[in-house]
Order: C-alpha cells, then sequence, then structure tokens
C-alpha cells in the first residue's frame, strides 16, 4: 500500500485544483521559502482527521480554506484528496480487494466538515479505524513536520509511549479497551437504575396487591349496583309505556275532531271558488264596457285636434303671403341701386389706364440703377470678407491661447487646493486618537469579561441552590406521596373494618333492616359501640357477652318488642338502666374493665376477672353460686363449665378498638399530609422563583456575551481603522508627490501658452489699420446701394398700389355684377311660392270641417251612452266582492279553529315524543348496562315497586362509598408490575453475565496489550541500538521503561553519543537530537512499515557528514517505505527519484512543477 497521489483544491495557498503525483518511493518537494511547501503536509494531516485548528497553524478550521490573494477572490470550500494504491491488499477486512482507494474531505466557510471513502460519504471514525494499526493518522510517527523532531525527543514518557503503541498495532485495542470500559460504565450504571427500579417494583407489588383486593369487592359491589340500576330502569321504562299508551288514544281523538273541521273548510273554500269564478265574469263585463267608454273618449279627442290643426294652417298661410308681397318689393329697389353703381366704376376704370403705363415705365429706370450700385457693393463685400477671415484666424488663436491659459491657471489652481486638502487630510490622520480609542475599547472588553464571569458565577450559585431546592422538593414529594399511600391503605383498612362491623353487628341483614327502618331505629346504636373496654381485655368481655354485642339500644323496650317478629332470624334488644341505680362494683369483677354511659351489672353480675387459667382453677372451687371467672385470652369458667372463647384480634371489640385507634392515626395523617402539601407548595414557590432568577442570570449571561461579542468586533473594527488610516497616509503621501509633478507641468504650459498669445495680438494691431480703409470703402457703397434701392422700392410700390386700384375697379364691377344676378333670381323664387300659395288657398274649402263637427256630435253621445253602462257594471262588481268577503271571513274562522286543534295535537304529540325520547333514553341506559327491558321485566314481581328498588340502590351505594377511592386498574396493573419484575429479574441476570463478561475481555485484552507491547518495545530498541551508531558513526543509544507495569509504563530514550557519556536525550545538542530522533523512529518504520512517511526538513539542523548518512540510510529503507520530504539541502534532493517544486508566482498562489530525475537524467544523457 502506498500513497499515489494527492488532490488539493481550495486549501490554504493551492487554490486552483492541483494534483501531486507521487509515482516513486523518493519524492522530493523543493521550493523557496513561504510557497506552501508544508502546506501539503498540512492537507495530509486534515485530511486524515485532524480536528485542531491551531496544530494547522490556523484560529478556526475555515482558516484552511483559500482565503483570496490581491488578484484572487476567497473561494467557498477546501477539499483534499489522498489516493493509495492498496493493490497489494495491506488493507484487511472489506478493502482488502479494493486496488485504489480514495479518502476525501471536504469543508465549507460554515465550518461543517464532509468525509467520502471511495466517494461514499462516511464518518471520521471509519477514516480512523481504517488507518488503526497501520501507523497512519493525523499525529502519527509516520508524519515528522517542522518541530515535531525536537518533541518527540522532548516528550515526556508516556507521551513517548503512544509512538510504540502504534507501531505495536494495539491502538485499536486500547480504542476497543476504552469502548469496554465505556460499556461496563454503563452496564453498572444500568444495574444501579435497575435495582431501584426493582426496589420501587416490589414496593408497587405489596401495595398493588391490596388495591387489587379492594378492587375485587368493589367490582362485586358494582355488579350488584348495575343488577339494581337495571331493574329501576326497566320499572320506570314500565310506568312510561302505560302513560304512551294513554297519550296515543287522546291523539286518535283530537286527530278525529280535526279532520272534521277540515271538511267544513273545505265547502268554504268550495264556495269561495265558485265566487271568484263570477267575479272574474263580471269584472270582464266591467273591463269591455270601460274600453268602449275610452274608445268614445278617444274618438272625441281625436276630433277636436283635426279641427284645431286646420284652423290653425288656414292663419300661417295668409301670414306667409303677406311676407313674399314685402320681400319682393325690397328686392326691386336693391336691383336699381346695384345698377347705378356699376356705371360708375366703369368710368373710373378708364381714366385710369394712361397712368398706369408712366408708372411702368419709371420702375424700369430705378431697377437698372439698383442693379450696377448692387455690384459695385458685391465687390467691396468681397474685400471685407477676405480681411475678415484673417482677422478671424488671428482672433481666434488669440482666443485659444487666452483658453488654454485660463485651463492651466484653474487645474494649477486645483491641483494646489487638492495638495492642500491632502496636506489637510494627513495631517488629520493621526493615529494617537485611535490607538487612545483602541486602549479604551479593549478595557471596556476587560470590563466586560469581569462582568460576563461575575454573572456565571453568581449562575452558578442559583443553579446549586435550584439543585438543592429539587432535591428537597423531591424528597418531600417522596414523603407526600407515602403518606397518601398510607392515609389511603388506613382508609381502605378503615371502610373493610366497618364493613365487617357492620356485618357482625347485624346491620347487613336485609329483613332485620328493613324492620329497624320501619321502627325507626335504622340509627339505633349497637350494645359494642357504647362500650369502652381495657386493653387487653377486649377477648374476656366479648366471651362474656357473646349473644349480646350486636344488640340494638333503645330507650323504651315494650313498642319495639310488641312489633317483633320471628320471620327476619336473631334480633336482641337491649334497653339501658337507669343511670340513677348505678351499684358499686366489686374489686376485681369484670365490670371495672368496662365503661359505658350507663351500668351493666344485669349483663356482668357475677363475673370475675383472673390472671389466667390456672388462677381460673385455683380459684373455681371457692366461686360463689352463679359466679363466673374469665381471663384475659377469653377462657370462662364456672363452678362446673369452662368455656374457651376465640382467639385473636379478630373481635368484635378488639375490631371496634382497631376503628377508633385508626380514625385517630388518619386524623394525624391527614394533619401530616395538610402540612407536607403546604411544604411542598412552599419548595414549589421557591423553585419558581429560583427558576425566574435563573432565567433572569441566564438572559444576563446571554446579554454579556453579545456584549462580549459587540466589544470584541468594535476592538476589531477600530484595529482596522487604524490600520486604514496607515495605509491612507502612505496612499496620500504617494498622492502628493504625483500632484507637485503635475503642477511643474502645468506652469511650463502655461508660460508657453502666454508666448503664444503675444504673437497673435501684434497680428491682430497690424490688421486694425486695413480694417478702418475697408470700413470706409464699404460704408460708401452701401449709402449708394441704399439710395438706389429706396428709389427702385419708390417706383415699384407705386406701380403696385396703381395696379392694385385697377384691379379693385375691376372686383367691384365683377360684384355689383353677381349681385344683380342673385336679385333677379331671388324675384323670380318670391313670385313663385306667391303663385303656389294662391293655389292651396283655392283648394281649400269649407266642407271637411263641417263633416267633422258632425262626428264629434255622434261621438259625444255614444259617450254618455256608455258610461251609463260601465256605472252599472261597476256595481254588480261590487256586491260580488261584499259576498265574496263574508265567504273569506267564514273560511278564516274555520282555519283558525283548525290551526288551534292542530296546536292541540302538536303538544300532545310533543309530550307523547318526550315520553317516547325518555323511554329511549332508559332503553339507551339499560343497553349501556347491559341489559334489555323485555329480558328484565320478566324477573321482577308484578308488585315490583320503583321506591323498594331505589332504597336497595342506596345502600349498595353507601358501600361502594365506605370503600373509600378504588383503584379499578389495580388488578390488571398487580399482573402487569408482576410481569414486569420478572423481566427485570431477567435483565438483571443478563447484565450481570455481560458484565462478567465484558471484564474478561477486559483482562485478555490486557494480556495481548501487554505481551505485543513488550514484544514491540524489545523489537524497536533492538533497531535503536543498531541505527543509531550507522547515523552517528559510532556511540549507543536504548530504550527504558518508566514504571512497573508494562501496560501504563512510559518510554524514556538514553543516548551516548561517539566520546561522550550515556546521559538523558536533553542534554544532547540540536543536531544530536534530531539524529537521535530520526533513529528512533527508523527504527519504529522497520518494526511496522507505515505504507509512507512524511518528512518536513527533518535534515535542517545537520552537517554536510549527518545529511549524508541521513540520506544513505533514507534510501535503504525507502525499498520498503515510500518517502515525501520537504528539504532546502542539495545532497537530500540528489536521492531523491521524482523532484516536485512549489512556487508562487502570483501573490498568495502556490503551483506546482514536477520533475522525474531518472527520466530528466535519461534526456540529458542523449
Amino acid at each position: 500500500m502506498r500513497l499515489s497521489k494527492v488532490k488539493l483544491a481550495g486549501f490554504k495557498s493551492f487554490v486552483d485544483p492541483t494534483v501531486l503525483q507521487l509515482p516513486s518511493n523518493l519524492v522530493c518537494i523543493v521550493g523557496p521559502n513561504g510557497c506552501g511547501k508544508s502546506n501539503i503536509i498540512d492537507a495530509v494531516r486534515w485530511v486524515m482527521g485532524e480536528s485542531s485548528a491551531r496544530s494547522l497553524r490556523g484560529e478556526s478550521m475555515t482558516d484552511v480554506i483559500f482565503n483570496g490573494a490581491a488578484n484572487r477572490k476567497p473561494v467557498g470550500q477546501a477539499s483534499i484528496e489522498l489516493v493509495f494504491d492498496n493493490s497489494a491488499g495491506r488493507l484487511g477486512g472489506p478493502w482488502a480487494s479494493y486496488a485504489e482507494i480514495a479518502i476525501k474531505r471536504l469543508v465549507g466557510r460554515d465550518g461543517q466538515s464532509g468525509y467520502f471513502l471511495n466517494g461514499t460519504r462516511c464518518r471520521r471514525r471509519d477514516i480512523a479505524d481504517l488507518f488503526l494499526g497501520t501507523g497512519l493518522g493525523p499525529r502519527s510517527y509516520a508524519i515528522i513536520e517542522q518541530g515535531m523532531i525536537s518533541r518527540i525527543i522532548e516528550a515526556r514518557p508516556e507521551d513517548l509511549r503512544v509512538f510504540l503503541e502504534e507501531a505495536a498495532g494495539i491502538s485499536k485495542y486500547k480504542e476497543r479497551r476504552r469502548e469496554t470500559e465505556t460499556r461496563i460504565r454503563h452496564t453498572r450504571e444500568n444495574l444501579e437504575r435497575l435495582d431501584d427500579v426493582r426496589g420501587e417494583l416490589a414496593r408497587q407489588l405489596q401495595h398493588l396487591q391490596r388495591q387489587a383486593r379492594a378492587a375485587e369487592q368493589y367490582r362485586d359491589y358494582r355488579a350488584e349496583e348495575r343488577r339494581l340500576r337495571a331493574e329501576l330502569l326497566t320499572l320506570r321504562w314500565r310506568d312510561l309505556q302505560t302513560d304512551l299508551l294513554s297519550r296515543e288514544q287522546t291523539l286518535r281523538q283530537q286527530d278525529t275532531a280535526l279532520d272534521a273541521t277540515l271538511a267544513e273548510q273545505r265547502r268554504l273554500e268550495a264556495r269561495l271558488e265558485a265566487g271568484r269564478a263570477q267575479r272574474l265574469e263580471l269584472n270582464e263585463a266591467f273591463n269591455t264596457a270601460q274600453g268602449r267608454y275610452y274608445q268614445a273618449g278617444a274618438a272625441i279627442s281625436r276630433l277636436e285636434q283635426y279641427l284645431q290643426h286646420q284652423r290653425e294652417l288656414r292663419r300661417r298661410r295668409e301670414d306667409e303671403q303677406r311676407q313674399i308681397a314685402a320681400a319682393l318689393e325690397q328686392v326691386e329697389a336693391q336691383s336699381a341701386l346695384d345698377r347705378e353703381q356699376r356705371d360708375e366704376f366703369l368710368a373710373a376704370l378708364t381714366a385710369a389706364e394712361p397712368a398706369m403705363a408712366q408708372r411702368l415705365t419709371d420702375e424700369a429706370d430705378t431697377c437698372a440703377a439698383l442693379t450696377a450700385a448692387e455690384t459695385a457693393l458685391r465687390d467691396g463685400q468681397a474685400d471685407w470678407e477676405n480681411f475678415s477671415r484673417r482677422n478671424s484666424a488671428a482672433q481666434s488663436q488669440t482666443d485659444v491661447e487666452r483658453t488654454r491659459i485660463d485651463h492651466l491657471d484653474r487645474q494649477l489652481l486645483q491641483t494646489e487646493r487638492r495638495l492642500e486638502r491632502l496636506r489637510f487630510e494627513q495631517e488629520q490622520l493621526t493615529g494617537a486618537d485611535l490607538e487612545r480609542e483602541l486602549a479604551e475599547l479593549r478595557e471596556a472588553e476587560q470590563s466586560i469579561a469581569e462582568d460576563l464571569q461575575r454573572d456565571q458565577a453568581q449562575l452558578a450559585q442559583i443553579e446549586a441552590a435550584l439543585s438543592t431546592t429539587r432535591e428537597a422538593r423531591q424528597h418531600t414529594d417522596q414523603q407526600l406521596q407515602a403518606t397518601r399511600e398510607r392515609l389511603q391503605t388506613g382508609r381502605g383498612r378503615l371502610a373493610s373494618l366497618h364493613t365487617l362491623q357492620e356485618a357482625a353487628l347485624g346491620r347487613s341483614a336485609g329483613e332485620l333492616t328493613e324492620w329497624l327502618r320501619v321502627q325507626g331505629l335504622t340509627d339505633a346504636p349497637r350494645l359494642a359501640e357504647q362500650l369502652a373496654v381495657g386493653p387487653g381485655w377486649e377477648a374476656a368481655v366479648e366471651t362474656v357477652l357473646a349473644g349480646w354485642l350486636d344488640a340494638v339500644c333503645v330507650a323504651d323496650l315494650d313498642s319495639p318488642a310488641c312489633a317483633a317478629e320471628p320471620c327476619f332470624g336473631r334480633l336482641t334488644l337491649f334497653e339501658p338502666p337507669a343511670s340513677d341505680a348505678v351499684n358499686p362494683i366489686a374489686f376485681g369483677a369484670l365490670a371495672a374493665q368496662v365503661q359505658t354511659p350507663w351500668p351493666l351489672a344485669g349483663l356482668l353480675a357475677g363475673v370475675h376477672t383472673a390472671a389466667d387459667l390456672n388462677e381460673v382453677l385455683a380459684r373455681r372451687a371457692d366461686l360463689p353460686e352463679g359466679g363466673t371467672l374469665v381471663t384475659p385470652d377469653g377462657v370462662w369458667c364456672g363452678r362446673h363449665w369452662l368455656r374457651i372463647g376465640r382467639g385473636g384480634d379478630d373481635g368484635v371489640l378488639a375490631r371496634e378498638r382497631e376503628i377508633r385507634e385508626l380514625d385517630a392515626v388518619l386524623a394525624e395523617d391527614a394533619i401530616a399530609l395538610d402540612r407536607l402539601a403546604e411544604q411542598f407548595e412552599q419548595l414549589r414557590i421557591r423553585q419558581q422563583e429560583l427558576d425566574q432568577q435563573r432565567r433572569d442570570r441566564q438572559q444576563a449571561v446571554n446579554q454579556g456575551h453579545r456584549d462580549h461579542a459587540r466589544a470584541q468586533s468594535a476592538v476589531q473594527t477600530t484595529q482596522a481603522r487604524w490600520e486604514q488610516a496607515c495605509a491612507r497616509s502612505k496612499a496620500l503621501a504617494e498622492e502628493q508627490m504625483e500632484l507637485d509633478e503635475q503642477a511643474d507641468q502645468d506652469r511650463e504650459q502655461a508660460q508657453l501658452a502666454r508666448l503664444r498669445l503675444e504673437d497673435e495680438l501684434l497680428t491682430l494691431n497690424s490688421l486694425q489699420t486695413e480694417q478702418a480703409e475697408l470700413s470706409t470703402q464699404r460704408e460708401c457703397l452701401q449709402d449708394e446701394f441704399r439710395q438706389c434701392r429706396v428709389r427702385a422700392e419708390a417706383a415699384r410700390q407705386a406701380v403696385t398700389q396703381q395696379a392694385a386700384a385697377l384691379e379693385a375697379l375691376q372686383v367691384r364691377i365683377a360684384a355689383t355684377d353677381q349681385a344683380l344676378d342673385r336679385l333677379e333670381a331671388q324675384r323670380q323664387q318670391l313670385q313663385a311660392r306667391c303663385e303656389g300659395l294662391d293655389a292651396d288657398h283655392a283648394a281649400d274649402a269649407d266642407a271637411p270641417l263641417t263633416v267633422a263637427e258632425e262626428e264629434l256630435a255622434d261621438a259625444l253621445e255614444t259617450r254618455l251612452m256608455v258610461e251609463a253602462e260601465l256605472q252599472d257594471a261597476r256595481q254588480q262588481l261590487e256586491s260580488q266582492d261584499v259576498e265574496l268577503e263574508s265567504g273569506e271571513q267564514a273560511r278564516s274562522r274555520c282555519e283558525r279553529q283548525a290551526e288551534l286543534q292542530r296546536q292541540q295535537i302538536e303538544e300532545q304529540r310533543l309530550a307523547f315524543g318526550e315520553s317516547r325520547v325518555r323511554q329511549q333514553n332508559l332503553i339507551d341506559q339499560l343497553h349501556e348496562l347491559d341489559a334489555d327491558p323485555d329480558t328484565v321485566l320478566p324477573t321482577l314481581p308484578e308488585t315490583a315497586v320503583e321506591a323498594d328498588w331505589l332504597t336497595q340502590l342506596e345502600q349498595v351505594e353507601r358501600r361502594i362509598q365506605r370503600l373509600g377511592a378504588i383503584n379499578l386498574a389495580a388488578i390488571e396493573e398487580f399482573a402487569a408490575v408482576s410481569e414486569r419484575g420478572q423481566y427485570l429479574d431477567a435483565q438483571n441476570a443478563d447484565l450481570l453475565e455481560a458484565l462478567a463478561t465484558l471484564e474478561t475481555a477486559i483482562r485478555k485484552m490486557d494480556r495481548e496489550t501487554r505481551a505485543r507491547f513488550r514484544e514491540t518495545f524489545d523489537q524497536v530498541n533492538a533497531g535503536l541500538q543498531e541505527l543509531f551508531p550507522r547515523l552517528f558513526g559510532g556511540g549507543q543509544a536504548s530504550l527504558e521503561l518508566i514504571g512497573a507495569d508494562t501496560l501504563d509504563a512510559g518510554v524514556a530514550i538514553m543516548a551516548k553519543p561517539p566520546g561522550k557519556r550515556i546521559g538523558s536525550i536533553s542534554l544532547l545538542s540540536g543536531g544530536e537530537k534530531a539524529l537521535t530522533a530520526v533513529a528512533l523512529v527508523f527504527a519504529i518504520f522497520q518494526l511496522n512499515p507505515a505504507p509512507f512517511c512524511l518528512l518536513d526538513e527533518v535534515d535542517a539542523p545537520l552537517d554536510e557528514a549527518n545529511v549524508g548518512r541521513f540520506g544513505t540510510l533514507v534510501s535503504a529503507m525507502s525499498a520498503t517505505v515510500q518517502f515525501i520530504f520537504i528539504t532546502h539541502n542539495k545532497a537530500t534532493m540528489a536521492i531523491a527519484q521524482h523532484l516536485a517544486g512549489v512556487t508562487m508566482q502570483e501573490p498568495g498562489v502556490s503551483r506546482l512543477v514536477e520533475v522525474d530525475v531518472e527520466e530528466a537524467v535519461r534526456l540529458a544523457a542523449v
């Protein structure tokens, strides 16, 4: 396995994609200082997983990306790819079949790296695992960079051991050992957590077992409650069914009455329909009469309008005839006036024609004189224009020079002003203010950093207090939970005791309970409840009063005794004696151990106490007649008999005592629960306050971080401004020099322009004399031309005026002729119109008007007749409307009655529907109880009453309430927790087995590591002893273990150069240290050669002789190891088979130039 090529792109100074070919085992990289040779070493270390930016000579990982140069922009990412030749299959595992392996790493401006293995994305861990045991890595002994030689030699024994571990190939064992130790630690933590969980589960099992028993009892009560509730709902359903049948009968009767009302309503509606049809016929007759009336009125209106139009037309015709006669008289008068004007215009035209001929002759003479004067003026103008051109050229040149001088003066003034501004700006660019501001900003940054540290310390204190409060709250919560569980358990026990006590005292017997309720003795106390027995004597009292403890205490025995019936079993009634009948209690009597509200002499008479059975037997013979003895454990003895009572603490009196004690304990637990709840609430409030303080302080810390970042940014900005000010000052000095040179050039050009301006001014002075002569001559010619032009203009105006007068006369004559023609035509039109009007008047006659007046009289008579018919039709229609209205009122009354009946039916149906809904709700409730009324009802007696079942249901509900809080899921939870306990037990066994397996693996890896390290140490030591004399030309060196245990012992180098004593490596010179380190590295390579070795100027501290020995050793080892070395030494370059030169022709950009030495020698030989 060897490195065949390195591909760089955007990495540090290698901005362009560059490929470094490594065709041989001796590749030398050369180049001047600072050209980027060491960047190749950094690239190899970076792609193999180096994560420290400082180790790559940077501040952050993004510093490896090309950051721009003078003529280059920054790039967005950097990438390095190493291509290995694995044709020999040195890499084992899944990579042995690959002939070429490519490892690539990318990094962007966001600082996120990506790793690729043969083009597939992978993790950094995968790259590290690939090279474990091969001697390669980001900080392995195969990469020797500048300064690393001294670090190897001066390294601590523990650090030097790492190189031998890598050579021994046990680094992967150490990595696995660390992973195994981590697994062991996690396993033990899991075991601890598992033990806690198992302990908690054991406690839960005890608690759940009690809850499961209570839940089973609760479930039985619930089943009975469901049965009673189903029967109660069935009884209610039966009552509703009876009510529904009654309502249904009522609905049918109301529907019959509604049908009768609707029939009467339909009869009335038929009568209304017939009346409406008759009204339609009457309405049609009324409309017909009304139409005839309107037609007659329209005919009358039309005749009246016709008569009025004819009279108006005759009046207009007479007015028009009078207007035409007046117009004819005006046309005749205007025609006579126009003929007189035409004769006057013809006479004036004949008189003006001779004067026109004379004016034309005068105009021809003046035009000839004007032409001669114009020719002379044109010749003089040509001379003047020639002079003007010469004068203008001289004047233009003068203006040009003046403009040039002005421009140069302005430019020179601007340059001087620019120089003044630059000098002022340079004076302002003093670095003192910026340096002072920078110092102040740094002080402010330090102050903010101190405040931030103080806030962080306060935050730590608050978090510590918060942790303490949380622990206290957790402890209080545990106590609270324990108290709640104890209280819940006690209440459950108390409910059980109450249930047992009620059963023992006869309160659960159904018939007896009903009898006591009827007698008003439901709440009457039992005798056992009124007894207060001394401690230890409960069994004795219970034995003596065995048949009296469930006696019902009554004030008067006669009344209930008379009502008692033998059908409900045993019943004991007890009437307490009067308190004034108290007799003194003898010493040793059992009555002395019993305290009651009234004396029990009648029940405990003659009963004395004894300590034990022996005393009873001893005193039995001395007992009086009727006297007895009883022991605390319930042995009751007479003179001739002996009775042994029940033992234990399950007696009625003992149970009553336990109930009282349990009530007291539960009261104390309730008080403790309230106290713990209050304490828990205080701790919760305290935790909330601390949380709020922590959040506030955390915000202050975050704000401090932001302020600190802003302060750092301000410092960096001010630093950049200071650097920019320095650069600007330098640029201003250069610009001032350029402006000074420009000002000197402008002054020289201005002086030359002023000389040229003086020459042009002399030329202008000589032209001024010639200008005066030409100006005089030009003025004379212009005067003569003006006079000729005035005379010609006067003659031309006279001709024009005479021609205009002649033309005006001709126009007037033509206009007069046209006016005469127009008046003639107008006269003819007026005469024709007058003749037409006469014809129209003759055609008109009075006959049509007479006929129209007769038709109008007939139309008036017809309208009177139609109006009488219309009045008769209106009266018939109104009488029919009155009849329809009365019928409509009768129908409305019938409709209201039907609506009322419908409302009654609707109300009845709503009530029926509500009963149906209630019955359906009952059925739904029965279905929820998995019951059906048809199946439940046959099981009930016919005399069943809802009140009886309600009483029984209340009794069952009270029993359920006495059970207290019940965990219904306790049975399933108990089974689930039991199963989980078994599972956790199995897990515990598995973890213990896994822990033993991991510890065995640790011991095995330790043995393997010790053996391999010891073997490697001996081989490297032997190699160092062999190579050291070869490099030094004599002397000796060896390795020593520092420490007793080979597993973690350090390694030290002992060296003795020729002529010196054996001593510490730190006493050697720089060159001796370098050769010793090279000997150690090469000894490691002999044992476990890495695929390649990178040497960065390792030969720098060596002299010429040592360089020769170093080169000989490298050449010899290149048979098995690929060497890539950077050097400035020609002797080292001479051993290379391939040279790669790094240049930096473009500032900040590195390039490669490669030379195959053998090929170059072959070409040189040719």
